[in-house]
């Protein structure tokens, strides 16, 4: 009885060490940026964003000519003009060129800031889908190939998350190829 149970013992240790041994971790990856550059909402805020980009270079615009004209016209009748006249259109001149720098740096910030803010819900809802996914595949760990910090994988023992993240956010399986950056 004793070597029964002694025996029902060993082959139930060997048994869950079998198990243990044989219950490899589970690994996964995903791209995330080309989930973002995919999803159905990309389009809207690229269309916001180009519709900024457009309004700054307007203004740009804009104030190019006015410099342009006003520096044309100091050319041309400098010669002509007072000394106080002339450092009066000088004054403007250098006042325009700096209106026109100062509107190129804010509205690269405001492009920036608008790309964030747009941005930054997509990447939510894309993060919480990857981490949906690898919840329910039992991954203990999700490598992001677009963060360029993997030096090495056998995709044969890891698994790929953008299918079921695409599918789950409703992305044609059709990919578009990512922007560069």
């Amino acid at each position: 009885m004793k070597l029964l149970m002694k025996l029902s013992l060993a082959v139930a240790a060997l048994l869950c060490a079998t198990s243990v041994s044989n219950a490899q971790p589970k690994f996964g990856y995903v791209n995330s940026q080309e989930i973002i550059y995919n999803m159905p909402e990309i389009s809207d805020v690229q269309l916001q964003l180009e519709k900024l980009q457009k309004e700054v270079e307007e203004q740009l615009n804009f104030l190019q000519v006015e410099y342009n004209n006003k520096l044309a016209d100091y050319q041309k009748n400098a010669a002509a003009y007072s000394d106080a006249v002339r450092q009066s259109k000088e004054q403007e001149l250098i006042g325009l060129q700096q209106r026109y720098e100062e509107l190129g740096k804010a509205g690269s910030q405001d492009m920036q800031k608008k790309q964030g803010e747009l941005m930054t819900p997509l990447i939510e809802k894309a993060r919480a889908t990857i981490d949906k996914i690898a919840a329910e595949n039992g991954l203990i760990a999700v490598f992001d190939l677009a963060a360029g910090a993997l030096a090495y994988m056998d995709e044969s023992q890891m698994l790929n998350l953008a299918p079921a993240v695409r599918k789950e956010l409703g992305i044609a399986e059709v990919a578009q190829p990512t922007p560069a950056q």
